[in-house]
């Protein structure tokens, strides 16, 4: 089976086991996650700029890495996060951040049209349903206010197919287990970690919601494939691979096989 939907995991309780052990923190300081976080933050201060005094929230904000970025250079940042040990460790680091145990789907603790920039930067890879992700959806959007700002990050169905399934040589026992529809799309249940999107699935979602896509962006692009040979790059090298990176992630054709997508979205007016 793919990492990505192993069966032992999703419901709350072992998703909380799940990142008591996972060191988010730690991923986004390796090499092919200071390509997705100088991405990201490439995209969220380009919108930042032109907001006055903008408030945040954080939704699934994990060990906190975009959140104490953010309240360092003196934004009003709230974080979100299931799992207290991620919790505290974000209070550990800082004091400038909100903190607040919860999910993405019941968010009644915030009056709608609070936040002008709403990240959800996990929840929509591990709500499994469609019914799930439409809640989590809506709830950022209530909370957001009129033409501000949601980004949301979604984990791609044919990087897992590819990366997992054929590179990690797991594809024939996917097969065999009926992980994979006949399209190659991977069927998450209940019990799985990660639900796995195409492009024409978060196409769905958003006109569910009536948000609208300002862009969408391949967050990490081929980097996940190639982590030993940019680990091995000089600095040099892998300065140019981000600025190769930075310079392609908004073509339409590195979207679906990017480990990653970010999906910029608007509160319509």
């Amino acid at each position: 089976m793919f990492y990505y939907v192993v069966g032992d995991f999703m419901n709350e309780e072992n998703l909380i086991k799940y990142y008591n052990k996972f060191n988010e923190d730690k991923r986004l300081t390796h090499r092919h996650g200071i390509v997705e976080f100088t991405t990201t933050m490439k995209y969220i201060n380009e919108y930042l700029k032109d907001m006055t005094y903008p408030k945040i929230i954080d939704i699934g904000a994990g060990t906190g890495k975009y959140s104490i970025e953010l309240a360092n250079m003196g934004y009003d940042v709230t974080a979100i996060e299931l799992v207290k040990h991620n919790l505290r460790y974000i209070e550990q680091k800082s004091n400038k951040v909100k903190t607040y145990q919860g999910n993405a789907i019941d968010l009644s603790r915030f009056d709608d049209n609070t936040f002008d920039l709403t990240l959800l930067f996990g929840p929509l890879y591990h709500l499994i349903t469609k019914n799930e992700k439409v809640k989590a959806l809506n709830e950022a959007k209530r909370i957001t206010k009129q033409g501000g700002i949601i980004m949301v990050v979604y984990c791609m169905n044919d990087y897992a197919i590819l990366k997992h399934g054929f590179i990690d040589n797991n594809i024939v026992n996917s097969i065999k287990n009926k992980k994979l529809d006949s399209t190659y799309h991977v069927l998450s249940n209940k019990d799985d970690l990660y639900s796995l999107m195409r492009l024409e699935d978060i196409n769905e979602l958003n006109e569910l919601v009536n948000l609208k896509r300002i862009k969408i962006i391949a967050q990490d692009g081929p980097t996940d494939y190639i982590r030993p040979i940019i680990n091995k790059m000089s600095e040099e090298e892998f300065n140019i691979y981000i600025d190769y990176h930075l310079k392609t992630c908004e073509r339409q054709d590195m979207i679906g096989s990017s480990a990653h997508t970010l999906d910029i979205l608007k509160v319509q007016d």
